[in-house]
């Protein structure tokens, strides 16, 4: 062996490299072997719900946001006195957020009963029913296809070409006269 490659302590020239975070299984450092324990404990249905951001991917930005502002308004010149305004202004929003409240106690878990059970029918068609008749379809189709491409150059081909060299022959002069 030469002086100038270092061996092993086993006495092998060359040593498996070493990975400094250590492998999957024994991770070395304790930031790794935390990232894996919260891989291992998320669960879809055990996850935390965020209780003050309830539309994190805001799917209603564009549709509930809806202030006193938005549906009553009074133009210059004609306003009702300032305490019957402060009035309505309250009473629109106390009702608005205490009505929602109370809808969603009487109906929010019937409907999310309702929803889960459509998405779930959704999903299980969608897992057992639409994605293998496309595949069996597309594989279907494919040996078809083939046999199509097959007839087409077989009988159309030759008839296209004859036909071709037929018109290629045909030269047409355009003259304009004055």
């Amino acid at each position: 062996c030469p002086p100038s490659l270092p061996l092993s302590p086993q006495g092998f020239l060359y040593t498996a490299p070493i990975r400094e975070q250590g492998n999957i299984y024994k991770p070395n450092n304790k930031m790794m072997e935390d990232e894996l324990n919260e891989k291992a404990v998320h669960d879809v249905h055990t996850k935390e719900i965020d209780l003050v951001n309830r539309d994190p991917k805001h799917l209603n930005d564009d549709v509930v946001k809806i202030d006193f502002e938005d549906v009553i308004a009074e133009p210059e010149g004609t306003h009702s006195f300032d305490g019957i305004w402060k009035a309505s202004f309250t009473t629109f929003t106390v009702t608005k957020y205490w009505f929602y409240r109370l809808l969603s106690a009487i109906f929010g878990i019937p409907m999310a009963l309702i929803w889960g059970i459509y998405f779930a029918i959704l999903s299980f068609l969608h897992i057992w029913a639409v994605v293998p008749c496309i595949r069996s379809y597309l594989i279907e189709i494919q040996c078809i296809s083939r046999v199509y491409s097959i007839c087409i150059h077989t009988f159309c081909d030759p008839l296209f070409e004859a036909i071709g060299k037929m018109f290629s022959s045909i030269r047409a002069t355009v003259r304009k006269e004055i």
